[in-house]
């Protein structure tokens, strides 16, 4: 008796057991979508393969859980995720989201413009994107592509879609973290308004013949640093107070990584960060590696007066990138405060991995560089910290979650020692 008494118990206990373990763990369900209207949650660890377009309704909301992989499935018409409502991206570092397309569908080259990207109308109000990589977003729309119907972005056809767009609505909030954005065809961001912080992402290869990877525009009030971005087809950051909309664009835009920026354009415009029509932007402690330009603050149509930039580092491995650098070159703009070589290969930021002689006009990413300074780095120190962002106290509140702009550091750029 006691003998089956100890058995009947065991068989409770891994009953209990297992029913905890499933509730705790449900096996993932995976969906395929024809497109249309999306609300919801999509469960983690999940696979969403699309059929067609996407529209997340005004007042509705799609949460996107962590580990879920989302497959825009017909390349052939350029596929959109359109949002008058919310979307929330919530990935984490063990497990982030991938928005992507089929293996099957990939073509060869840095820039296969596979689809449109998300997409963002005037209605739309919470933009959330945690731990996130999206890729080959670049389509050039059509007379039929959803976003030139409903005049999302620039609502014309013959137009290559940014990564993700966010159209003017000033009082809108969009936070953008730890994600990761490449091969692109056209611009990363192309933000139209809102309240922003775009901080610790990874964007490499943007850019086919025209671009920036980080574009906003009138009635952005941002912060934007630690970002790291390689091979921008023009700027890293274009800033700028065009657009019809108030308030003005503000801007306090640093410790970002920008790596060969500007090179790849066919026309010389931009190749860091440039400024223009009346935009307010505070730039502090960027490191700027082989790129083009420095600071570029458009003379034709300059930027506030009241605008700042100083305490960058700069690098350049030839003679043609340390003149570009010089604050006679036109448009150019530099800080007192400056860390800039003298001499072709001076002020080596001693990244852990990654040649310096590697060809400027490279958009080929590899993932064996690494970032970060080495220890003895002369861009270790130096930077500023005293300055105010616009989000270091009240922060952004989304989704009943409050993000808030990370505090500066004293190295210059993105990532400091490991």
């Amino acid at each position: 008796m006691k003998m089956k008494k100890v058995f009947l118990c065991l068989m409770l206990a891994i009953a209990v057991l297992t029913a905890c373990k499933d509730e705790v763990d449900p096996k993932p369900v995976d969906q395929t979508l024809d497109g249309g209207d999306v609300s919801g949650t999509w469960e983690k660890g999940s696979t969403i393969t699309v059929k067609g377009h996407l529209v997340i309704p005004e007042g509705k909301s799609l949460t996107i859980e962590e580990g879920v992989t989302v497959l825009m499935n017909d390349t052939s018409i350029g596929q959109e995720i359109l949002v008058y409502g919310n979307l929330y991206c919530k990935g984490t570092a063990a497990s982030p989201i991938t928005i992507t397309v089929p293996e099957k569908f990939r073509k060869a080259g840095n820039f296969p413009r596979l689809w449109g990207g998300i997409l963002c109308g005037p209605t739309a109000k919470e933009l959330l994107m945690e731990y996130v990589h999206m890729e080959y977003t670049g389509y050039v729309t059509t007379e039929e592509s959803p976003s030139v119907k409903a005049g999302f972005f620039k609502a014309a056809a013959g137009e290559g879609l940014p990564a993700v767009n966010f159209k003017n609505n000033v009082d809108g909030k969009v936070v953008i973290l730890n994600s990761t954005f490449n091969n692109l065809g056209e611009d990363c961001f192309y933000l139209e308004g809102g309240k922003i912080i775009v901080a610790n992402n990874k964007i490499y290869t943007q850019g086919e013949t025209g671009g920036d990877a980080i574009n906003l525009k009138a009635g952005c009030i941002a912060d934007v640093a630690f970002n790291m971005v390689f091979s921008p087809n023009t700027n890293a950051l274009k800033l700028s107070n065009s657009g019809d909309r108030t308030p003005q664009c503000h801007v306090v835009g640093y410790n970002n990584t920008i790596v060969n920026a500007g090179w790849r354009r066919p026309t010389v415009k931009g190749g860091g960060i440039w400024l223009e029509a009346g935009v307010y932007a505070e730039i502090w402690n960027n490191l700027q590696v082989n790129c083009r330009f420095a600071v570029k603050n458009n003379a034709k149509e300059p930027g506030d007066t009241r605008s700042t930039y100083d305490y960058s580092f700069y690098y350049a491995h030839t003679q043609e990138g340390l003149d570009s650098y010089l604050p006679t070159v036109k448009d150019v703009v530099r800080g007192t405060h400056d860390i800039a070589g003298a001499t072709p290969g001076d002020k080596n930021p001693m990244f852990e991995n990654y040649t310096l002689a590697t060809d400027p006009n490279n958009a080929t990413f590899s993932a064996s560089w690494d970032f970060h300074l080495k220890a003895g780095s002369p861009a270790l120190t130096g930077a500023k910290t005293d300055f105010v962002r616009n989000y270091s106290t009240t922060g952004i509140a989304i989704n009943g979650v409050t993000y808030k702009s990370p505090a500066p550091a004293v190295h210059f750029g993105a990532l400091g020692t490991k």
